[in-house]
């Protein structure tokens, strides 16, 4: 048999190995691994933080506004935590920036940019974001100082949409990634993420 004859002989043994089930070990482990995760995610520990509107004249323009936050703290088991957001009663088809703070009303402090979500028709929305809640902490290097992010805020995407309840000459803040956001519109208040 010449090298090139025994060479398609080895490529064709291999081709009916893999069609006829042999990357089974392959898809063995990628089930292990999601059995292991959906484990890890059951019996993870579990908070829930209510939030509660950021201002007065907020409260007075959206009376209904509710937000809960729940994380399922599963950091050391699968190295990242679930952070889920709801929100209801509030401003319609608006988009709204999530951060992790360090304190939750002014001044703020610190600030990790988590993500973002959007109402619907009704004034409600749901997302969910995978990142470290349990141990978020910001470092400052120069002055070796680190501080954890233990709060909660979110704000209006866009300065014009906190206008409605507040006026024309309503603050535009820094809490969007091109640095012009509107108000925060709820937080944690005194309830600290672990």
């Amino acid at each position: 048999m010449t090298v090139l004859a025994t060479a398609a002989v080895a490529v064709t043994a291999a081709s009916a190995a893999l069609l006829g089930g042999s990357m089974s070990p392959a898809t063995d482990t990628a089930r292990t691994q999601v059995g292991r995760a959906t484990a890890a995610t059951r019996a993870a520990p579990t908070v829930t933080v209510n939030l509660r509107t950021s201002s007065t004249p907020l409260s007075r323009c959206f009376p209904n506004a509710r937000s809960q936050v729940t994380v399922v703290l599963t950091t050391d088991s699968l190295g990242k935590d679930a952070f889920t957001i709801r929100a209801w009663g509030l401003r319609a088809k608006t988009d709204f920036t999530v951060f992790l703070i360090e304190q939750a009303t002014p001044t703020f402090g610190a600030a990790e940019y988590i993500g973002d979500f959007t109402t619907n028709q009704q004034g409600r929305a749901v997302n969910t974001f995978t990142l470290i809640v349990e141990e978020a902490f910001a470092f400052n290097n120069t002055k070796h100082s680190r501080t954890d992010l233990n709060s909660i805020g979110f704000w209006f995407a866009d300065p014009k949409d906190d206008n409605g309840c507040l006026g024309k000459g309503s603050p535009v803040t820094g809490f969007d990634g091109d640095a012009s956001a509107g108000v925060q519109m709820m937080n944690s208040g005194n309830r600290k993420l672990p």
